[in-house]
């Protein structure tokens, strides 16, 4: 039997052994990045996606092999395990297939097919399975026992079909293949509700809606299921395209038959049979497995979009940093006021106050008279501005400060709100600001995240930041998993100043917690800034371990050591001070000195303990010591004149921010309170596949006005510039590849009975499974 890490390795596309050496490493504690990044030998260079996948798929897979074991110990226990049963049980490859085999032997309530075997007539189902030949009316006859709860032969007979039916339902190959076939030919259809058309306007796209099982994007699945939560949208799934009404015959039902080895010539005992095969997909195999693809829809549809929400928050919390400069936070409100908070270059709070400049209060004057003071006393650089309610009309506030007091050179920008309001009303807030107002906690929160955008957000739960889709409806363990799993990569990537970083910042750090960051933050209040990495050691609980894990992501600045501040590890300082020698220069000169490094080669370091990879990584971190990969910070510029939705036209140009992607997509902000979808097919002039490829969270795009639909707030916008702008309907919605249901549907209700033996075997000719009449046969 395949194992684990052979399977992993298939897979992932490596070989066994840098899969081996990963499992090993997990398993002993180290995470994700101090493997991706100091312990590249051993995996051979492994990187933090491969490991993440690698993390995912063994926790699937030992979690399947429990399963595994655990039907194994069930089936043991009945006494009913053979080789055969236990073969195809270890060789199993999905949670789906495990059960599918256990379906037989699963503990259940007692079924009609229970009661007819007690009643003793197995005999009789195998009898007419086996001997078609046979009258079944009159070889049900012997089995006729009125003790025994079997009154008339058609009792009899009724009692062998349930048997029939349950082992067919129940037989894993059987199901398997009916399952795949209903996947690659069936649909799913949507209706709306009767009387919910107002109610349930949002979901417009999907009131007459039918598509492919196969075809179905994640985003679209999301919103099916959603309707049909909220009671607007009625969901169906229909084998072949057609709808599964009483008289219809399919070709799952000829496949059932073929599978048991019922073929229609005319004897006594086939049209019972082919009855029964009927009977069995309608009551117990069609249902059945529909339940499975509503999961496998649904899974996939999940697993898709925490995909895709995990992308955009790491591409958010890898966002450019505006820097150490001392900043305004602007949080918009009409009636409450504009919260202000201004923040020196260290991210401390210096002053707080709140403006009236909107309705119903119009202090304009007044409220830039108060800001420009602030501006002035704290040397003000930028100006963060929330995007929320009101943050257009603030929006144009900061911009007359700019325009009216330009020697103090101010930059206004507009940044993302979401998940501010979470952060003002948590604990964390309540403790790191006590003295503040919740109010204005979201201001301070503002203008930090304009500084280090990774620095603050993770003080705030990731699924509230709302860079996903349908975030709401996924899984929660599997989206916080996911989404944990970013935040810790991100984090380390870029590393951590210890002397400055929060609790929340230090809690992402390799090895550490929140109780171990708790504890960092406590040391360095008692006692000062750490002088070295090594005097973390003295941090209570912190032990060799811990150190290992944490220390080459933890910054020292302006230490005695300048390795230090570097992304270089405590365990390779000997290489590195091996390096220093060989340049001869001290390390203070050679840092930074990319002359120098590059004529050195790295195979000359290399020792039994050290390798290639992290020599060469030593010399990048000497080259550029504590490189940040975040990329340089820029700032769009919204259009004056342009605040709501109605001030927008088909054909305007404007420049945007990218505030969220999605399958289909991304949405910009260009300033009316609304953001606009980019199309996947209006991204670019060839074909996009992934929209993350082109536009990532956080970028600065120029983007062209398509449509606009005032009254569902949608707006449409394209990246292609140059292409020719036809207005669309404004009652249609942006996803249209939505398609009707097909044509009227028949009521076959009236033909059934002696009708459904006849269109049986017509299903089975059109599986080709059964001779066409009208056409001549061969030899």
């Amino acid at each position: 039997m395949t194992t684990i890490g052979q399977r992993i390795a298939h897979e992932l596309g490596v070989a066994e052994r840098q899969v081996a050496a990963a499992i090993e490493l997990l398993d002993g504690g180290a995470t994700v990045p101090f493997i991706a990044r100091y312990r590249k030998e051993a995996t051979g260079t492994l990187d933090d996606t491969q490991l993440r996948t690698l993390e995912e798929r063994l926790r699937y897979l030992r979690e399947m092999d429990e399963r595994r074991k655990a039907i194994l110990d069930s089936i043991i226990a009945q006494g009913k395990l053979d080789a055969a049963l236990k073969k195809e049980i270890e060789a199993a490859e999905t949670k789906a297939r495990l059960e599918d085999l256990y379906l037989p032997f699963k503990p259940k309530r007692r079924t009609k097919a229970q009661i007819a075997r007690e009643a003793g007539l197995e005999p009789l189902a195998d009898a007419l399975l086996a001997r078609p030949e046979a009258e079944p009316a009159r070889a049900a006859a012997g089995f006729v026992d009125e003790g025994r709860g079997v009154a008339t032969t058609e009792a009899a007979l009724e009692g062998a079909r349930a048997i029939l039916v349950e082992r067919w339902a129940e037989d894993a190959t059987l199901l398997g293949a009916l399952r795949e076939a209903y996947w690659q030919r069936g649909r799913i259809t949507a209706q709306v509700r009767a009387g919910k058309e107002t109610d349930g306007a949002k979901f417009a796209d999907y009131f007459d809606f039918a598509e492919p099982l196969t075809k179905l994007p994640s985003h679209r699945i999301l919103a099916l299921f959603r309707g049909e939560k909220e009671e607007v949208l009625n969901l169906r799934l229909e084998e072949d395209g057609k709808v599964a009404e009483p008289g219809y015959v399919s070709l799952y039902e000829g496949r059932v038959a073929v599978h048991a080895g019922i073929a229609d010539r005319s004897r006594p005992g086939d049209r019972w049979l082919l009855e029964a095969a009927r009977w069995a997909w309608r009551t117990k195999l069609r249902g059945s497995i529909e339940v499975d693809l509503r999961m496998r829809l649904w899974t996939a549809a999940e697993d898709e979009a925490v995909r895709i929400f995990a992308g955009n928050l790491r591409d958010l919390l890898l966002a450019a940093p505006a820097g150490a400069r001392a900043t305004l936070g602007l949080d918009p409100g009409f009636r409450t006021g504009v919260k202000v908070a201004v923040v020196d270059a260290t991210g401390k709070v210096v002053a707080t106050d709140t403006v009236y400049p909107h309705e119903p209060r119009r202090q304009w004057d007044e409220a830039l008279t108060r800001l420009s003071q602030l501006c002035r006393a704290h040397e003000v650089e930028l100006i963060a501005i929330g995007n929320g309610t009101a943050s257009r009309e603030t929006d144009k506030l900061a911009g007359e400060l700019v325009a009216r007091h330009a020697e103090l050179k101010l930059t206004r920008i507009m940044v993302s709100e979401a998940g501010a309001s979470v952060y003002s009303a948590s604990a964390y807030a309540s403790a790191e600001l006590p003295d503040l107002d919740v109010s204005l906690r979201g201001a301070v929160s503002i203008a930090r995240r304009l500084q280090d955008p990774l620095a603050e957000l993770v003080k705030i739960e990731p699924k509230s930041i709302g860079v996903g889709q349908y975030q709401h409806d996924l899984a929660e363990h599997k989206l916080s998993r996911s989404l944990d799993a970013v935040v810790e990569d991100c984090v380390n990537a870029v590393g951590v100043d210890v002397n400055t970083a929060s609790v929340p910042l230090l809690a992402r750090v390799s090895g550490l917690g929140e109780w171990m960051a708790r504890s960092i933050v406590t040391h360095r209040d008692a006692n000062g800034p750490f002088a070295s990495r090594k005097a973390l050691t003295k941090v209570t609980g912190l032990g060799p371990k811990t150190f290992q894990l944490s220390a080459g992501f933890l910054r020292i600045q302006d230490a005695a050591d300048p390795l230090d501040a570097s992304g270089v590890h405590p365990e390779a300082y000997p290489v590195a001070r091996r390096i220093v020698e060989a340049s001869r220069h001290g390390l203070g000169q050679l840092i930074g000195n990319r002359t120098v490094l590059r004529t050195l080669r790295p195979e000359q370091f290399v020792d039994a303990t050290f390798g290639l990879p992290t020599v060469k990584d030593i010399l990048a971190e000497l080259e550029k010591p504590g490189r940040d990969p975040r990329p340089e910070f820029k700032t769009a510029s919204f259009k004056d004149g342009i605040e709501k939705i109605g001030d927008l036209t088909p054909g305007m140009v404007l420049e945007g921010v990218v505030t969220n992607v999605a399958a289909f997509g991304a949405f910009v902000d260009v300033g009316v309170h609304q953001d606009g979808l980019v199309h996947i097919s209006a991204l670019a002039n060839s074909f996009v596949k992934d929209p993350r490829a082109i536009v990532k969270p956080g970028d600065v795009v120029r983007v062209k006005v398509v449509d606009v639909d005032v009254g569902r707030k949608r707006i449409g916008l394209s990246m292609r510039l140059d292409d020719e702008v036809t207005p669309r309907s404004a009652s249609r919605g942006q996803d249209r590849r939505a398609q009707p249901a097909a044509g009227p549907r028949g009521n076959e209700g009236a033909r059934r009975g002696n009708e459904s033996g006849g269109a049986l075997a017509d299903a089975l000719r059109r599986a080709g499974l059964r001779p066409d009449p009208t056409k001549p046969r061969g030899r």
